[in-house]
């Protein structure tokens, strides 16, 4: 009897062992941790009064493009002491050049900590509203601006909800509605990190508006990056750990009907989308495990991925930027205005890049 329960222990803690080298060796395939990108460069600059990163970039049909820096971010380095800020620039300038947004209004500046950023233009008057994600203390909350002058946002609200509990990004589709991701089913780290262990797809895009808030879609390992088509009938979503983009048709009330996803073999942040072509743009990150183990000997690198035609039977996907992390480091943002690419990263600086 001894004898068949030891070799029954042995047996279970065999199988444990197994199951967890196992899942240990899923963890490097979904980080990418053996994967090394050629380079691939570009006519680029580092753009001014870029210091601590551009998170996330968002770019208007006229060429105004606005941008989140100074994310600090669970897990990821952070350079500066000082609150996040909003920039904006034009594109249509001979010298692009970001400059510093004055906000005003009742909104805490002091926590300010800006991560994905959305715009919603209304078309009946041309009244620009921001939309940012914001983690003041870590929490998660949007923020909803009003873009008026050539430097200034008018704070009008602050949005919080227990269904918005660890928001990445968000695409607006009102003056106060919007798309938001979940990137964590749980905000505890060390539960979040064994969900990815286990493979368990539980995070969520969630539809908010003034009337009604729920989920709008699930299944993610971890929801990302988030934007619409032109034609505002498509949503795109990057589920960053599964290496895919998930498209899904928007319908009526607001239901998103999943229809596909597209494998991009990276770890793809946030999502750009061309105003003219529908191209999808993507900031991505090619190995996680130099991000999350950040070594400035040997940094995380960067890379740019296109989607053409990401709606027929065939998208076509191709790389239009790589680094090792020696230019710039762990590319968040990819986005594009004619012949001008903007690439933003997490933490570090901002290039601006000439197509040819």
């Amino acid at each position: 009897m001894a004898a068949m329960k030891k070799a029954l222990i042995a047996t279970v803690v065999a199988a444990f062992a197994m199951f967890i080298g196992h899942r240990f060796l899923k963890l490097k395939e979904v980080t990418l941790a053996s994967r090394e990108v050629p380079l691939k460069h570009l006519n680029c600059h580092y753009l001014d009064n870029i210091e601590y990163g551009a998170e996330d970039i968002t770019v208007l049909k006229d060429g105004l493009a606005f941008l989140s820096t100074g994310l600090k971010y669970p897990g990821m380095p952070s350079f500066s002491d000082e609150p996040g800020k909003l920039y904006v620039m034009d594109l249509l300038h001979p010298i692009p050049t970001p400059v510093e947004l004055q906000i005003k209004g009742d909104l805490d500046l002091s926590s300010f900590n800006p991560h994905g950023i959305s715009v919603y233009t209304d078309e009946t008057d041309d009244s620009v509203y921001l939309f940012t994600v914001n983690h003041p203390q870590h929490k998660s909350q949007v923020e909803i601006f009003r873009f008026v002058e050539e430097d200034t946002l008018i704070h009008l609200k602050s949005i919080t909800h227990p269904l918005l509990y660890s928001v990445n990004d968000i695409v607006a589709v009102g003056a106060e509605s919007f798309y938001a991701t979940n990137d964590h089913y749980f905000i505890s780290d060390v539960l979040h990190f064994l969900t990815i262990m286990l493979g368990l797809s539980w995070c969520e895009v969630v539809y908010y508006s003034p009337e009604e808030v729920r989920v709008a879609a699930d299944g993610f390992l971890s929801s990302n990056g988030i934007n619409i088509s032109p034609d505002k009938r498509y949503i795109y979503v990057s589920d960053i750990i599964d290496h895919e983009i998930d498209v899904f048709e928007r319908q009526e009330g607001e239901q998103l009907v999943y229809l596909k996803s597209v494998a991009v073999g990276s770890l793809c942040d946030n999502i750009e989308v061309d105003h003219r072509s529908g191209d999808v743009w993507l900031g991505c990150h090619p190995n996680g495990m130099k991000l999350s183990k950040f070594d400035p000997e040997d940094p995380p690198g960067s890379e740019v991925i296109r989607i053409k035609n990401i709606n027929s039977q065939q998208p076509v996907v191709s790389q239009v930027y790589a680094d090792n992390g020696h230019v710039i480091m762990a590319s968040s943002v990819a986005a594009i205005y004619e012949k001008k690419l903007l690439i933003g990263t997490v933490f570090q600086k901002a290039l601006l890049c000439n197509l040819k």
